[in-house]
């Protein structure tokens, strides 16, 4: 329980009817988790507008609303608090709500359009090997020291972030890594919240059904790092244009990592492999089960974080060597027959050509390179016809098939990424909106020493069609059509 004065700290009052120095037991912007002592903050979403609720959450027992705009009616049971941004607000409540518990630990943020869930999974396992409590906030999932809670967003909304923390608080945690999305900046998921460091992995064509432009989906990730404290660290990746930018404006100590030019952090790579990469990384040799250049990129990026959170460098690199790939990134199986299948979330136009030009800096060319894609439904269209473009390009085969197409028409998407496709192409192009049907069809294509890449949904274990999700994981329909199909 808390003093409604003490958790409207920094949260931008603007104006007060009734008391503050009230009891507080809950605090909630869905109206349905309301209960006696509770804190209302009503919040303009995309869909509702909290506003509209006011009246029926007094009626339920708030004690308290925040809102932007006071109700009509004012009634004398309820304190009204207005502020300039709720849901700015809502993310000072919710912190100081739970006690500030981002002031207690060690908390990097990692935001960027690639590599953030395996920049985030590679920093929280090498910190536990390193001797730390450690937790982390990914797409995939959250871990409070070891315990896995289920993630339904890349950042969690204020008040389970700060729950979540605080607990990471309790069980003695010391440091957490968390992915950072442009959607939690806008939306001040993060504000309150206190960053040891940041880390830019880089920056591409994606989220434009919501930011509009490419330079507001910029702009909205720099945000994070304007607002990080004289105190903390910013860890950019130097190879990407776009790094000069996000630090332009920060009050946080400014650190580089490359593996092309000069930098604080400089890495190259001197073998590349299905068994893994051999890197040299501040002149000192490490092997790892990684693979591809990318990887490569979000390993030096784990180096720079885990230097500049204080480790040694030996140890570092000694932790390095043990770290496995993530779940549905670049995850590969291989057949008897030397078939090689790859599952990965390649999702954005710039992650598709990652992994294809990994493929290809790894294959012999004597080999065939099939591959199965498709689009997300209810996202960024404009992104449908590119990445077809680049799969066709860079495969010798390529089967355009559903991801999740959510509320759209499967085939609807699929003639939008067929516009990608030149006419020179069609040849060695397949369309089949069935998913499983698209997999069993590359793996009877394949033939030994071939390679499969199934691009789009990696560690998803589902498939979303008209709002309801069936189960569906890539890796096992892929390993289970192989032995179909090549009957081992």
């Amino acid at each position: 329980m808390k003093l409604l004065k003490d958790i409207l700290y920094k949260a931008g009052m603007v104006e007060v009817i009734g008391s503050t120095h009230l009891a507080i037991e809950n605090v909630c912007f869905d109206s349905r988790k309301v209960h006696k002592f509770s804190l209302f903050v009503a919040i303009k979403g995309e869909k509702s507008d909290g506003h509209l609720y006011i009246n029926e959450v007094i009626e339920n027992g708030a004690t308290a609303i925040v809102c932007e705009k006071f109700p009509e009616t004012i009634s004398e049971k309820v304190t009204y608090v207005k502020v300039q941004n709720s849901n700015l607000a809502l993310g000072f409540i919710a912190s100081n709500f739970f006690d500030n518990p981002s002031e207690k630990l060690k908390l990097v943020g990692v935001t960027g359009t690639n590599g953030k869930t395996t920049t985030v999974s590679l920093l929280y396992h090498l910190f536990r090997f390193l001797g730390h409590k450690t937790s982390m906030l990914s797409t995939v999932v959250n871990k409070v020291d070891a315990k896995d809670i289920p993630s339904t967003h890349t950042t969690p909304d204020a008040l389970q972030l700060n729950s979540l923390l605080h607990e990471m608080v309790e069980k003695n945690c010391t440091h957490c890594f968390m992915e950072v999305s442009s959607h939690a900046i806008v939306q001040h998921r993060i504000s309150g919240v206190n960053f040891a460091g940041a880390v830019f992995t880089n920056i591409t064509h994606d989220h434009l059904d919501y930011h509009k432009t490419f330079d507001e989906y910029i702009q909205a990730k720099k945000q994070f790092f304007d607002q990080l404290s004289s105190s903390a660290f910013a860890l950019v990746n130097k190879d990407d244009p776009h790094s000069s930018v996000m630090v332009q404006n920060t009050r946080a100590k400014v650190k580089t990592f490359s593996l092309k030019s000069a930098a604080d952090f400089k890495c190259k790579i001197i073998e590349n492999g299905f068994s893994g990469l051999q890197l040299s990384i501040d002149a000192k040799n490490v092997w790892t089960k990684l693979i591809g250049a990318f990887n490569a990129s979000n390993i030096l990026g784990v180096y720079g974080t885990a230097v500049l959170l204080g480790e040694e460098k030996l140890n570092i690199l000694t932790g390095i060597s043990g770290l496995s790939s993530v779940e549905g990134r670049f995850q590969y199986i291989k057949t008897p027959n030397n078939i090689t299948g790859i599952v990965d979330y390649a999702h954005t136009p710039d992650a598709l050509e990652n992994v294809l030009k990994t493929i290809k800096e790894i294959r012999t060319g004597n080999e065939k390179l099939i591959t199965v894609v498709g689009c997300g439904g209810d996202r960024d269209p404009l992104k449908r016809p590119v990445m077809a473009e680049i799969a066709a390009e860079k495969s010798d085969k390529i089967i355009l098939t559903s991801d999740n197409p959510r509320s759209e028409n499967p085939n609807e998407i699929i003639q939008q990424m067929e516009k990608g496709i030149n006419p020179a192409f069609a040849r060695k192009t397949l369309s089949i909106s069935d998913r499983k049907e698209a997999i069993k069809t590359a793996c009877s294509l394949a033939e030994g020493g071939d390679i499969i890449l199934i691009a789009g949904k990696g560690h998803e274990k589902y498939q979303e069609i008209k709002g309801v999700k069936y189960p569906f994981d890539d890796m096992e329909v892929l390993s289970e059509m192989l032995k179909i199909v090549h009957h081992e």
